[in-house]
């Protein structure tokens, strides 16, 4: 990866914010085979997307967006228990 393109990334991975997809593709012109490179870099792990989903390396679902631009955030503890669900409507659950 050249730097000038790095710099661009890594400039998307630390402005972004959710809806993921959505501003991926609208905000900063990405195309769908980038989306998982930033994704990898804001995580700070390898992620696997399949539809409008996010995986993490243990195959849970970590991030869902919807074409309106709905999302949900889960977070997991390391026996792969919810314990942190966010959503674009403001509703906060945290299980710990």
């Amino acid at each position: 990866m050249n730097k000038k393109y790095e710099r661009y990334i890594n400039y998307i991975v630390n402005d972004i914010e959710a809806p993921y997809f959505k501003n991926m593709g609208d905000n900063y012109g990405l195309s769908e085979k980038e989306y998982e490179l930033v994704l990898t870099k804001l995580y700070d792990e390898p992620v696997r997307i399949k539809g409008n989903r996010v995986y993490d390396a243990n195959g849970n679902v970590t991030y869902t967006e919807n074409s309106s631009g709905y999302w949900v955030k889960n977070e997991y503890d390391t026996n792969g228990n919810i314990f942190y669900r966010e959503d674009s409507n403001g509703r906060i659950e945290d299980y710990r």
